[in-house]
């Protein structure tokens, strides 16, 4: 798929056939992640690579957004170091946005459909995946085959409409 086909076609995907995503895969979504910039190019993300079941299962319970892990092929958690400052941290969730999407839209380019959530027990998720204490979990993307209809671009996506959104030297 090209760049832009895959950014037209990624959406948000919570169902999955129970397909395995195979590792050379999710071996090039992880590069992705990997490969995306971050401020001062500090890199402050580490990424677990999921495929058991039992964990899956168990990570589908750190948050109410969070079921569709359980049926996932595997799921990335973005780990994050805890921060002391405000600016720090908030420079850290920017970076993981742009590692997380950059995961997202390799995910799409192969066919393979995602899903983000946010996680609220970070105790157990730290538990489940042997996370320090000094780190959190930010985030879990479910990846898959999608169970409704593959990954294809949309036409006429369901968002605000962008002239509403998109200004040009004012607002």
């Amino acid at each position: 798929m090209e760049t832009w086909d895959a950014i037209r076609a990624r959406r948000n995907v919570r169902s999955y056939t129970p397909e395995p995503v195979p590792d050379a895969d999710l071996t090039r979504i992880a590069e992705a992640g990997w490969r995306a910039p971050s401020a001062g190019n500090r890199q402050h993300w580490d990424f677990i690579i999921v495929t058991d079941r039992d964990q899956l299962a168990g990570l589908s319970t750190v948050w109410r957004g969070a079921g569709h892990i359980a049926g996932a092929a595997a799921a990335f958690a973005v780990v994050v170091p805890q921060y002391d400052d405000d600016r720090a941290r908030l420079i850290g969730y920017y970076d993981l946005g742009q590692a997380t999407y950059a995961i997202m839209v390799a995910a799409a380019d192969l066919g393979v459909g995602t899903g983000h959530s946010s996680v609220g027990d970070q105790e157990k998720a730290r538990e489940i995946l042997g996370v320090p204490a000094d780190h959190d979990v930010a985030f879990l993307i479910g990846l898959g085959y999608p169970a409704d209809r593959p990954l294809r671009p949309q036409v006429k996506p369901n968002r605000r409409p962008f002239d509403e959104v998109v200004r040009r030297g004012h607002w």
